[in-house]
């Protein structure tokens, strides 16, 4: 069978594909916004990315089109292949009918972490012997692609809140049914088409209701949003973990995070000597080895696996070290992902400058529904260096008057560079923050930062 993606870069669409192909099926894909670390992967697949959206791309006519939910009415190849009266569907209504059948789904949500919180289960499952499939919206650096079918009933997926498709407003999640749940946390993000945390409440409730009896539920103790959607309806057993009361708890052996002690209900099992850093990550990693248990993975094995875990790509990740300026980067989309990563890394390097240079790219943050949060995101960092995108729908002058620590405004991608260089210094760390491309300001500035003598 002839699969076509359309949107087929994203991070969720793109390992799609990789599952359609290792199915058997000949993949293409459309997009138009084609960069690594996605189209890499794809390439070295086999699949041919076609740049932007074009009916001729539909021509021959492909047995499937599987439409990613950032298309929409008035996009040229979607218009097409209504008019066409070609076969559709959404990524996971084809993912629940083609790949789940009689796996047992462990499913990772919430606003924050799920990447990295799938990577981790994914991994202690592969290091346990257990050869699981898996999904995840990004690449990890434990395994070579971000999706594969895997040996066994297990399969891990990535559960995201967003919608399915023009045709589909449902949450992707509500599709994959799973056995094993973690919401890892539960903000209002999303603000292009979800009015109020309530209506992701909402969503969260039904993917809950999908959950069975002898299924379970892990979730941090005392967060209010998730108690509340927890309060509408709960019918599996839950573990917590965290928080004043929660029955799973860490104990801190360095404190930025990168040695850890588990413990279930005050009974230490295992500790977790890792490569890395931040409460966020030890919570992540915390909540991956409650679900690695629910399958038959004990704590002491899962430890041992996040010892080996190699993280994220884009998660505080070390692009390139020159004359001792590191330079990451990362995929901050929403204020508590800025504030939570600069936190660790600050546990991490101690009174090292830290200079953020931040897009606020994401839908949300275009909107400014943000706005008053990002103000104090950024105070583990000495410098934010704030990158005006053009189609904003608001000014970040702002942002820069009343910022805690110094922070300037650029619209222009040479002189974020250049006034960033001035700004860096041996030992400084430089975090790029961005949930795209960022006009490829990675590696022009590690290629200036070789010109550059500091």
């Amino acid at each position: 069978m002839h699969i076509h993606i359309l949107g087929i870069c994203g991070t969720f669409m793109g390992s799609l594909a990789l599952l359609a192909r290792e199915l058997g099926h000949r993949v293409t894909g459309s997009d138009a916004n084609v960069y690594p670390p996605m189209s890499t992967q794809l390439e070295e697949a086999g699949i041919e990315l076609l740049e932007g959206y074009h009916p001729e791309h539909l021509e021959p006519a492909p047995d499937l089109v599987v439409v990613g939910n950032a298309l929409s009415r008035g996009n040229l190849e979607v218009e097409a292949l209504l008019d066409r009266g070609l076969p559709y569907t959404s990524g996971p209504e084809w993912l629940r009918e083609q790949v789940l059948p009689g796996k047992w789904v462990l499913a990772v949500s919430g606003t924050h972490g799920k990447t990295t919180t799938a990577s981790m289960l994914a991994w202690i499952l592969e290091y346990a012997g257990m050869a699981p499939g898996f999904l995840i919206g990004g690449v990890t650096q434990n395994f070579p692609h971000s999706a594969r079918l895997g040996e066994t009933p297990f399969f891990v997926v990535e559960a995201d809140e967003y919608d399915s498709a023009f045709f589909d407003k449902r949450s992707k999640f509500v599709h994959y049914r799973p056995r094993t749940l973690i919401i890892n946390n539960l903000e209002y993000d999303h603000a292009d088409i979800f009015p109020d945390l309530a209506a992701i409440q909402r969503q969260f409730h039904h993917l809950v209701r999908t959950v069975p009896g002898s299924g379970l539920i892990i979730s941090p103790a005392g967060e209010r949003a998730i108690e509340d959607t927890l309060a509408q309806g709960c019918w599996s057993p839950r573990q917590t973990l965290g928080g004043d009361d929660g029955e799973w708890q860490v104990r801190l052996i360095n404190t930025d995070g990168s040695c850890f002690e588990v413990l279930h209900e005050g009974e230490p099992l295992a500790t977790v000597n890792w490569s890395q850093s931040g409460q966020h990550n030890v919570m992540n990693g915390l909540a991956a080895l409650i679900a690695a248990r629910h399958v038959g993975v004990s704590p002491e094995v899962g430890a041992r696996a996040l010892s080996e875990f190699a993280g994220v790509k884009r998660r505080l990740e070390l692009l390139a070290d020159v004359h001792g300026v590191r330079v990451y980067d990362d995929f901050a989309h929403h204020p508590t992902a800025i504030k939570t990563t600069l936190a660790g890394l600050r546990a991490k390097v101690g009174d090292d400058k830290i200079i953020a240079l931040i897009e606020p790219r994401s839908n949300t943050m275009r909107m400014g529904v943000h706005k008053d949060s990002l103000m104090n995101a950024c105070t583990d960092a000495d410098a934010v260096l704030w990158y005006q995108p053009k189609d904003s729908g608001w000014e970040l002058e702002t942002l820069i008057k009343h910022s805690p620590v110094p922070a300037q405004l650029e619209h222009n991608l040479d002189e974020m560079i250049h006034a960033t260089l001035s700004l860096a210094e041996g030992g400084s760390h430089i975090v790029i923050m961005s949930n795209g491309g960022f006009d490829g300001i990675h590696q022009k500035l590690v290629a200036d930062l070789k010109r550059h003598a500091l």
